[in-house]
């Protein structure tokens, strides 16, 4: 015990039992943290579970230097996070960017093992704070080789199922932790306005209140349950098989003009706050731990240094005590060129509120460009502060400092069969059947599993890839049946589902001779088209026709074979010219990995009951078009689905 020489010079006098009484009188006086505090001088608060997560925090900002403060603000790239990089920027977060996993076919051994090494780089620093890793989970774990790929959030509005969505939410933590990942940039709760964006899928629904209820439960998934007292705003994460979640995109990206990406969104402040902010107070109830900015803007002013949004509104208004998060080089994006007057863009961001910033390359100058600001005092000291604590409150909520790394018992809930079962229910609940039977004639579905001969087209039918779209193992998704590592394809589901003496042909395009040469043995077609894969950006779309050849090949097999076609696509496409020639007509989404759920419903064994999350449109002419609006003539309206029942039809 280190101590004064007066007291030195008192204890001397004192008889050889004065130092037990000494420590009983502190035991007694005071707390039994101040009693180890002073017996011991290895005891450190911030390192206390005992202590409160806002004492923590406080006496670890008050130990760090200005370099670990903004190397806690850093997010860099996977590929550069090296132990010297993370030990010599004392970097607080790592992310896998669009992918990016540790090698091809990564099993989560693998990835738990890249993890454990950055989290030994990162905890052999001088005040041993643990790295977070984050990474995009947005219909499933759907970066890591062998996960279960769930439908897309679009289909998950279909559902009207918040419970099946919470169960979602949970199986995807459970994934994610499984290789060693604590944070995941999910959920998207934006409100898609227009279908155009190449993010709407992303998107539950056109309709705020559906996204505000699907929000209210994914977060709990993903997160765990707060309790009805849990204040709001403060994070929340309930354990090691818990992920901290991220509310995106902050605010209003899916209304942007004629739908394109990082646009401007035009809106008056009570509709931004009408149509496009509840969802972020939902998730700010349930404990969300980060909310990630959007490149877009609101009335020509970017939202990454609009500070009356995220400070005024989201942090003080909203109470939100988690941390703000860029998007993938965002700071860069402030200005046209990007990166140009990137010391001022820095300036902008943080005083607009923001906390970590997402730097995948440019680390060393952002860091440098920080701490020569701070240093001159165009960046405040108070708000380096404020960035760093909420990011260690949810450090702390975590539990990341007593449990910093991945747990190897978690590696067999990667793709485990509980979570295919679940995203089979979830493609089966997420289908909309919006045409069955001609007029005048029987329901064509469900279709009979003892035909004797049946023909299945499209490309669609038989490529994983399609099937689960953008997002799914690289940033834009990717055709082909072995990106996946699991998963049934519609045709391989109806395969199964069809009596062992049905005869099966499959055609990606068939010949029209060759349909109408064996027109009289087919007993009906399913025809499987749709959209390729697609992210941001690349996926905006003016147009929103199908992509040949599908067109022809409805027109083609349609015209010669009764037919149920099977959209599966992102959104709703123009489908007027071709609904008179289809028998039945689904919209299937983008249902991931489970093309079981698909064929379930086609052959009755489980009744469609999927709803539009959005309005079906006629034409692309009539965008934006959204349920309420005063000029509404869809195609099929938002809320439509026919409805049948589970058939022992054979």
């Amino acid at each position: 015990m280190k101590v004064s020489p007066t007291t030195r010079t008192t204890m001397g006098r004192r008889s050889p039992a004065f130092p037990c009484i000494l420590l009983l009188a502190i035991v007694v006086t005071g707390s039994s943290t101040s009693l180890v505090a002073r017996a011991d001088q290895s005891y450190v608060k911030y390192k206390d579970p005992k202590q409160q997560i806002q004492e923590r925090v406080s006496d670890l900002v008050g130990r760090m230097t200005l370099e670990e403060k903004i190397g806690q603000m850093s997010q860099i790239e996977r590929a550069n996070a090296s132990s010297s990089v993370i030990q010599k920027y004392f970097v607080g977060s790592v992310l896998s960017g669009g992918g990016s996993p540790p090698s091809e076919k990564a099993s989560a051994a693998t990835w738990q093992q890249m993890i454990t090494k950055m989290q030994k780089a990162a905890l052999k620093t001088r005040l041993g704070i643990p790295i977070i890793y984050g990474i995009d989970a947005v219909h499933g774990h759907n970066n890591a080789y062998n996960a279960t790929i769930f439908p897309h959030n679009i289909g998950l509005g279909a559902t009207r199922d918040p419970n099946l969505v919470k169960r979602i939410g949970r199986a995807t933590a459970l994934e994610a932790r499984a290789t060693g990942i604590p944070y995941t940039f999910a959920p998207c709760v934006a409100v898609c306005r227009d279908p155009r964006w190449g993010r709407c899928y992303e998107s539950f629904s056109e309709d705020t209140r559906l996204v505000q209820l699907m929000t209210a439960s994914v977060v709990p998934g993903l997160q765990g349950d707060v309790s009805s007292r849990h204040p709001k705003g403060i994070p929340y994460v309930a354990g090691s098989k818990n992920v901290a979640g991220c509310a995106k995109h902050f605010v209003g990206d899916g209304g942007t003009k004629h739908g394109i990406n990082e646009n401007n969104t035009v809106l008056s402040f009570h509709d931004l706050m009408r149509i496009h902010m509840p969802p972020y107070d939902d998730a700010v109830i349930k404990g969300i731990s980060s909310v990630m900015i959007s490149y877009s803007s609101w009335n020509g002013k970017k939202m990454h240094e609009n500070k009356f949004l995220i400070t005024e509104i989201l942090k003080e208004k909203m109470h939100f005590r988690g941390f703000v998060i860029t998007d993938w080089q965002a700071v860069d994006k402030i200005t046209n060129p990007p990166h140009q007057h990137y010391y001022h863009s820095i300036q902008e961001t943080l005083h607009a509120g923001i906390d970590m910033v997402m730097i995948p390359y440019d680390y060393p100058e952002f860091v440098a460009d920080v701490t020569a600001q701070v240093k001159r005092g165009s960046i405040k000291m108070d708000r380096i502060n404020d960035a760093v604590s909420r990011i260690l409150r949810v450090k702390f909520t975590m539990g990341l400092f007593e449990d910093p790394f991945p747990d190897p018992r978690l590696t067999s809930h990667l793709g485990s069969k509980e979570h295919r079962q679940l995203a089979r229910e979830a493609v089966r609940k997420s289908l909309v059947l919006l045409k069955n039977g001609k007029k005048g004639e029987e329901p064509f579905l469900p279709l009979s599993k003892k035909a004797k001969k049946i023909l299945v087209a499209g490309n669609h039918a038989h490529d994983l890839g399609l099937q689960c779209g953008g997002w799914t193992k690289s940033w834009q998704g990717q055709s082909g049946n072995n990106i996946t590592g699991q998963g049934t394809t519609i045709l391989e589901a109806i395969k199964s589902a069809v009596d062992n003496s049905t005869v099966i042909d499959y055609s990606e395009h068939p010949d029209k001779g060759s349909i109408a040469k064996s027109d009289g043995d087919y007993d009906y077609a399913v025809v499987v088209v749709g959209e390729p894969p697609y992210a941001e950006t690349a996926g905006d779309n003016q147009n929103l026709t199908i992509p040949s050849p599908g067109p022809e090949v409805i027109k083609e097999a349609c015209s010669l074979v009764k037919c149920v076609v099977v959209l599966v696509s992102g959104r709703p496409l123009v489908v007027e010219p071709y609904i008179d020639a289809m028998h039945a007509f689904v919209a299937a989404w983008l249902p991931g990995t489970e093309g079981h759920g698909v064929a379930d419903v086609l052959f009755g064994d489980y009744g469609f009951t999927g709803k539009l999350p959005r309005t079906w449109f006629k034409s692309v002419g009539q965008l934006p078009m959204n349920y309420g609006d005063k000029h509404y003539d869809p195609l099929f309206p938002f809320g439509y689905g026919l409805t049948t029942k589970a058939s022992g039809k054979s």
